[in-house]
């Protein structure tokens, strides 16, 4: 079943005018083995050309991917403190962290395979997809977050909450959505 999220600027950062909407999808397939897949797609409600997309001719694992355009997913055993940040760039960089608290015990996630990403450009509007496989036999919080370059130089940063002063994806108050 696909679940649909608005995110929200945090309003420290507004996006440059006019306006748009950041909006994931969510489809969280469900296995009899130990791991499911789940696919986010990410959309923008303007043309692709009003921001910093970097080029990629061949994607790879790649850091600090949230300096610029860049989507994310949090995942989080329920009722644990430990959680994954995936990062996923529009032409298919990607990352994953591994922390064993809040912004603690930061190391690289072992992932058996890397995400599928993938862009489709609509001209008036843009999506990102990503496909992560997940352990099936628990249940997730859920934080889905995106930091939006502009070509103007405007950073806004959007996730499902903000709870804090700052932009912070990492507080576990920003997993407002949940996988079965």
């Amino acid at each position: 079943m696909a679940m649909q999220f608005d995110l929200v600027p945090h309003p420290s950062t507004p996006p440059a005018e006019p306006p748009f909407r950041v909006w994931a999808t969510v489809d969280h397939v469900a296995s009899l083995g130990p791991v499911a897949t789940t696919n986010i797609w990410f959309g923008v409600s303007a043309p692709a050309e009003r921001f910093v997309i970097p080029a990629v001719t061949e994607p790879w694992r790649a850091d600090e991917l949230w300096r610029t355009t860049c989507f994310e997913a949090f995942l989080g055993p329920a009722g644990d403190k430990n959680y994954r940040e995936w990062n996923f760039a529009p032409r298919g960089n990607w990352a994953a962290y591994d922390f064993s608290d809040y912004r603690e015990g930061m190391k690289k996630a072992e992932v058996r395979s890397p995400p599928y990403i993938r862009m489709e450009d609509n001209f008036t509007w843009w999506t990102v997809g990503a496909t992560i496989a997940v352990e099936a036999e628990k249940s997730w919080e859920l934080g889905l977050s995106a930091v939006i370059e502009e070509k103007d130089g405007t950073k806004s940063y959007w996730a499902l909450a903000h709870t804090s002063e700052k932009p912070d994806f990492h507080t576990r108050d920003c997993f407002a959505a949940s996988l079965p």
